[in-house]
């Protein structure tokens, strides 16, 4: 009887979640960002906010919740009703970085959060002032090497991503630079043009416009593959440093508990948006692809690259306060 009870229970519950993904959306949706307006998670939430609009005929929200080193907008997400109807996007920072710079972290992957989907990524780029003489990835590590300790190398901030990829160049190649922080991407990448720092590791997004004016040259980038923005730039393994390989990630993320139906939707919708000419155009032009793996895939790889992140800091002890 007991079995027949809970079996009758099983069944009304999946009818009722089911019903409810069917409806799904019923009233508007909220993105939360963990940032100011503008960068790539803002900019991401926005580009796949207007087209589920116009795809579900329900208002899509950003809401952005700054500060806190993202901690008090992904906390905010973590602690929504798990309806489908408050969702996050994040990136590399919130579950990949913070876990591993930050002795503690208020929200944690996996007991708080569904990994949706990867949105878009693009690489870091690793640049030097142009007036420098190093014209490849090997010319600059030989330098670091025989110099250890003086080749400045700019980043937006200790314990950053682009802080940790040059941590994990250095424990690679045995090379010791200098790492050079500043308050941001757009001060540390100006600093190298400028040539107050010969070095930089940036996002490719920042870099674009010293690229572009000549200022810096791309020695490298951090991804598995070379960037479609310019096939020429070798990656770092083509560079003789195999292990090395991370990007600058935005991902659609929703509350722990929200019924697999309701997610299953989202991926499916979102997965769609992704392949639209205009959406891939949008994020091309900030040097990113888009995304659209799999529930199951984007979550193990968070989990892979955080685990390597946690490796580099803790090998290289960087920590953030």
């Amino acid at each position: 009887m007991r079995l027949l009870t809970g079996l009758m229970a099983a069944l009304i519950a999946f009818a009722v979640t089911t019903a409810a993904a069917q409806d799904y959306p019923a009233k508007p949706i909220r993105i939360i960002v963990p940032f100011a307006p503008g960068g790539i998670v803002d900019t991401a939430a926005r580009v796949v906010g207007q087209k589920l609009q116009e795809r579900w005929g329900q208002q899509v929200i950003v809401d952005n919740r700054p500060g806190g080193n993202a901690f008090i907008g992904v906390t905010a997400a973590a602690k929504s009703p798990p309806d489908g109807y408050t969702l996050l996007m994040a990136h590399t920072g919130e579950f990949a970085v913070n876990p591993a710079v930050f002795k503690e972290v208020p929200y944690d992957l996996d007991r708080d959060f569904i990994p949706i989907t990867l949105i878009n990524e693009a690489p870091m780029v690793i640049v030097v002032n142009a007036n420098t003489p190093y014209k490849s990835m090997q010319d600059l590590i030989a330098a670091a090497k025989s110099k250890p300790g003086t080749i400045g190398v700019s980043s937006p901030g200790n314990g950053s991503i682009n802080h940790l990829v040059l941590e994990w160049l250095s424990l690679e190649t045995g090379a010791k630079f200098l790492h050079v922080p500043y308050k941001g991407g757009a001060p540390a990448i100006t600093a190298t043009a400028g040539g107050e720092v010969p070095a930089g590791t940036a996002a490719l997004g920042s870099a674009m416009p010293h690229i572009q004016s000549g200022r810096v040259r791309v020695l490298a980038v951090t991804t598995g593959e070379r960037s479609p923005v310019n096939k020429d730039w070798p990656t770092l393994k083509e560079s003789g440093v195999p292990n090395v390989q991370s990007s600058i990630w935005a991902g659609l993320f929703a509350p722990k508990g929200v019924p697999q139906p309701i997610i299953d939707k989202i991926y499916g919708d979102v997965a769609k948006i992704l392949e639209l000419p205009d959406v891939k155009q949008r994020f091309a032009a900030g040097g990113g692809t888009t995304g659209g793996m799999k529930p199951a895939e984007f979550a193990a790889m968070i989990r892979k690259e955080a685990a390597s992140l946690k490796q580099v800091a803790a090998k290289a002890n960087v920590r953030v306060e």
